[in-house]
């Protein structure tokens, strides 16, 4: 599984990330090492939040509220792709407006029983297509989908 998201992040020219992982990601990633943690730490990252003025990890830049605008601006600048990672509510956001080109999931086989649900009651329906799934050696399967 390292690998393919290791794979994601090489694809990648910018990581956006809501408040909660941004600060799990930068409590963790700037002690790490090896060809993931370069990456990571050396991404462009922007962090969705309303409450957080600055970011002070590497490269790390607040955007506010506004992120449906910023990211149409960004999208159509030359670039690499925009990875999401974690951030339920921001996946949500961004899935209503189409403005995601792929939705990439990794169902753990595991059974919680309780959390945070990604697609919430109410939310309208958005077709999609799978576009790709393997499953790992943990039992982790990974999801490629696209808009239908």
């Amino acid at each position: 599984m390292g690998a393919a998201v290791g794979q994601m992040h090489a694809e990648a020219d910018t990581l956006l990330l809501g408040r909660v992982t941004y600060e799990s990601f930068a409590a963790v990633w700037p002690h790490q090492t090896g060809p993931l943690a370069d990456q990571i730490n050396g991404i462009r990252k922007l962090v969705v939040s309303t409450t957080l003025a600055t970011a002070d990890w590497n490269n790390s830049t607040v955007i506010g509220s506004d992120a449906i605008t910023v990211l149409k601006d960004l999208r159509q600048q030359p670039g690499k792709n925009i990875n999401l990672t974690g951030s339920i509510s921001l996946t949500r956001r961004l899935l209503e407006a189409g403005l995601l080109d792929e939705l990439r999931l990794l169902v753990h086989p595991i059974v919680l029983g309780t959390g945070q649900r990604l697609f919430p009651d109410g939310m309208g329906q958005v077709p999609l297509k799978l576009t790709h799934s393997a499953t790992f050696s943990t039992g982790v399967v990974d999801l490629t989908y696209q808009p239908a």
